[in-house]
Order: structure tokens, then sequence, then C-alpha cells
């Protein structure tokens, strides 16, 4: 396999997971009579721009279909964040009604109903959809397509410059991610700026996230390798921010390399040579995963094993993609987890990928009141543990497998 960004044959391997079905191909009734397709699941890191990513067997458009059933919308922790992005960003670029937004993936239009109400003219490109209809819902202008030269050379023609361009949690979703990066260039206005957010490599490696890794996510991204990628396609970093979301982000800020007049902040200089004092651009940095990861699966299959011997009910919230990693990985079945609740109602009444455990309504946890319950997006904790405080009223406790296997 050929790097994704600059062709470099790829020999580095960070982690193997085995094999794993889609994370996001929830089954149905009727597809749990049939086979599901599984592929190898390994991250491979170019030694040359040091863009670490996944072996290339699925395509996107298989794995961002009409049955996608991710919704940002339906995360309190998530919406307060993307407002508050929606308020300091038109602050900052002080946006009104002869400005434009466009937010690529803009999913169900979480972000975007926070600039439509300010009355500030915007569109949203998304592929999925179920995940487009909801955003129409909303009031909100969008393009059911993929993003990358082509569309933004369409768009452009038609005078949609940008003068912010939002892409959150897609970067590395991408699987040519030089047409990607390089439409970026393309759509923005002369002095406009761009924001992606996306997991911080470094946050994986530190602390073992390795749930994050499922096909959908193409590319695992280093500020080092970003700003490769964004230089050799027509964008120049101006500023770098670290986030909390999905257990450790950067939002970076990206303006053309031709026509932008932005100063570049120092954190940039900062955060790369912080990568660089890490060893992020050497072999050595990526050896010894695998060994902590195969821990963190045996520490769950265990601890599951024995919840089952002692008598305890155990259940699960939460059908993330990161859990199905998870659970696959760990070759959790039915027997020893016989459910997971979720809110999204487009995910109840299915199953999750490879598990096949079934996915059902928040008011199934009320009625089993189990023992303990098991937090898939481990990153939401806060969030979940208040949402599901009534749990421990029936003397019910929490328990996370990532980072570390911990009951709260």
């Amino acid at each position: 396999m050929k790097c994704r960004h600059c062709g470099a044959a790829l020999v580095l391997s960070m982690l193997d997971l085995g094999s794993a079905p889609p994370s996001n191909a929830y089954l149905n009734e009727q597809s749990l009579h049939g086979p599901e397709r599984w592929y190898p699941l390994r991250i491979l890191v170019c030694e040359r721009c040091w863009l670490a990513q996944t072996e290339d067997f699925a395509r996107a458009d298989t794995l961002f279909d009409a049955e996608y059933a991710y919704f940002s919308g339906f995360s309190t922790s998530w919406l307060a964040h993307v407002e508050c992005y929606v308020e300091q960003m038109c602050a900052h670029l002080s946006l009104g009604a002869a400005s434009r937004v466009i937010e690529v993936a803009a999913n169900d239009g979480a972000l975007l109903q926070f600039v439509h109400a300010r009355g500030i003219p915007c569109l949203g490109i998304e592929p999925t959809a179920g995940t487009a209809a909801a955003a129409r819902a909303k009031g909100l202008s969008i393009v059911e397509a993929f993003f990358g030269q082509s569309l933004a050379r369409r768009l452009a023609a038609e005078g949609q410059w940008a003068d912010l361009m939002v892409a959150n949690n897609v970067l590395a979703h991408v699987p040519d991610i030089n047409d990607f990066v390089a439409g970026f260039a393309i759509l923005l206005a002369p002095q406009g700026v761009a924001t992606f957010e996306f997991p911080h490599l470094a946050r994986l490696v530190a602390e073992g996230q390795f749930d994050t890794i499922y096909h959908e996510h193409f590319s695992y991204l280093s500020l080092t390798a970003v700003e490769r990628i964004f230089a050799a396609n027509g964008l120049a970093l101006l500023d770098v921010e670290t986030l909390r979301t999905h257990g450790g982000s950067l939002r970076v800020i990206a303006q053309r390399s031709d026509t932008g007049r932005h100063r570049r902040d120092p954190r940039v200089d900062r955060l790369l040579q912080e990568e660089a004092r890490l060893g992020m651009a050497s072999a050595g940095y990526y050896a010894g995963q695998q060994a902590r990861v195969d821990r963190q699966k045996n520490d769950l299959l265990a601890y599951l094993i024995e919840a089952k011997r002692r008598g305890l009910a155990v259940g699960a919230y939460g059908a993330a993609a990161k859990g199905n990693t998870l659970l696959n990985y760990a070759g959790v079945r039915p027997d020893l987890l016989p459910y997971v609740v979720d809110r999204n109602p487009a995910k109840q009444g299915r199953y999750l990928p490879g598990s096949r455990i079934p996915i059902l309504s928040e008011d199934h946890l009320r009625r089993d009141r189990p023992d303990r319950v098991l937090l898939l997006p481990w990153n939401l904790r806060d969030e979940l543990v208040a949402q599901l405080d009534y749990v421990r009223g029936w003397g019910g406790r929490f328990v996370l497998a990532v980072p570390e296997l911990v009951e709260c």
C-alpha cells in the first residue's frame, strides 16, 4: 500500500486490530440472517510524511451510505461546543448578513443551525441521506455530495465563496485527503479562513484510545502531518488550539497560501516543537502500542466474564462506532453484554455490527435496572454520568474500559 498523501510505500505498523465490519454498518432483523463483510483493521505509518492511516480496503461510499446512523445533535455537550464555536468565530471574523459560511460534513445541521439563526447565509455539504434530511428539516440548505476539488470548483463557479469553512471531525474520514484539502483552497474567499477539528494522534498514543480506530477513520492526524498535507494542497496554518472533545482534539485554522494575509500564531510552532520532542516523526514513537491495546481488550473481557460468574447484570450505553471497535476486538457477544441502549431513534431496534448486540431505547435501562452500565462513548463520560444519574438510585455503577478499566 502507498501513503494516501505522499505516495511512499508503507512498511511501519502501529496497530493490528484483526478484522471488523464497518463500525456504523448497523444491522436490522433481516440482515441478521445473512453474512457481514469484515475488513482487516490495521494502522500503518508513513515514514516520509508521518501520516498514520488504515489499510485501504473499504470505499468511502460503502461506509457513508444512506443507512449511516450517526447524528451529532443527540449529544448535548457537542451542541454546546458548536454553539460556542459559532459565537467565537462570528465575533472574531465579524461575520454578518454579507458573509457566507460553508460546513463540510454538516451532518444533521447541529452547527449550522446556530449560523442560520444569526441570519448569516450558510450552506452545508453532507453525503449521507439521513443526516442531510435532518439538516434540511432545520431549514438549512444542503448539498448532498462528497466534498473535493470538483464540487469546490462547481460552487466557486456559482459565486459561493466562503468567508468561513468548517470541517469538524471529517478530515480523518476522507480517503483522498489531498483532493479534500485542495477543495478548501479553491472555495475559500481570498481572505477567508477554514477550521478543522480532528482527534489528535498524540492523545490516542498517550492514552491508548485504540477504539477510535475504525474503517471510517482513514487517517490519524498529528499537526506535523497536517502541516505537510496542507502546504502541498494550497493551505497555510494560522493557529491551533487543543480541545477536550473526542478524548482530545485539535482545532486547526488555515488560510489560502496564495492570497491569505493573516499572521501565523506562535502556538502552531510550539505544538510542532512539542510533537518533535515526543518523537512523532520517528518510528520508535509508534512501537509498543500493541501490548497496551491487548491488555485493555483482555481487561474488559475478563471483567465481563467475572461479572457473569458473580451474577451481576450488565448493560451498555451508547451505540457508538468506538464501542463497536472495542467490542469486536474483545470478541464480546450478547452472552456477556445482552444489550446497548441509545437515544438515537435511527439506531434503536437495530443491532451492533459484528457483535450483533441489540440496540434498545433508554426506557429499557430503567426497566432492567442493571448492576453495571458500560459507557462505550467514554469521551462523553461527564455528560452520560449526569444524564444517567438515576442508575445510582438502584445501586448501579458505571464502567469505562478506555483508557483504563474503571468503575465509577
